[in-house]
């Protein structure tokens, strides 16, 4: 059973959508490349994208509470050796969610700049 965005309290499925710039440049980079490294600190479970600041974490962060990611410590990237010093790696990607949304962007030709007003 598809939503269709009438969910009473729900809040994660709304027909409205906002994406910040740097949003929309992680999701680009998942589509282009599918799978990206993450990881995080035993007992905090907050998300590290290796070599990003905290800003990055938040944008994990919420576009995983958009439903546009998933993140799978269970995972990591084989072979990859770009991982920091946290202990638990994993791997993050588009979610179906997050792949519909990527391509109604790039059909839609949104480059993420806003309407200029003159």
């Amino acid at each position: 059973m598809g939503c269709n965005g009438n969910c009473g309290g729900c809040t994660g499925c709304g027909r409205a959508l906002e994406l910040t710039e740097p949003e929309l440049a992680l999701l680009r980079q998942l589509g282009q490349i599918p799978f990206l490294p993450v990881e995080r600190r035993a007992g905090d479970p907050t998300p590290v994208y290796p070599g990003a600041g905290e800003q990055m974490s938040l944008v994990l962060q919420c576009l995983e509470k958009k439903g546009l990611i998933s993140l799978d410590y269970d995972k990591p990237l084989g072979g990859f050796d770009g991982y920091g010093t946290c202990p638990i790696r994993g791997s993050l990607a588009l979610t179906q969610r997050g792949q519909q949304v990527l391509e109604l962007l790039e059909y839609q030709g949104c480059d993420g700049e806003r309407p200029s007003d003159g």
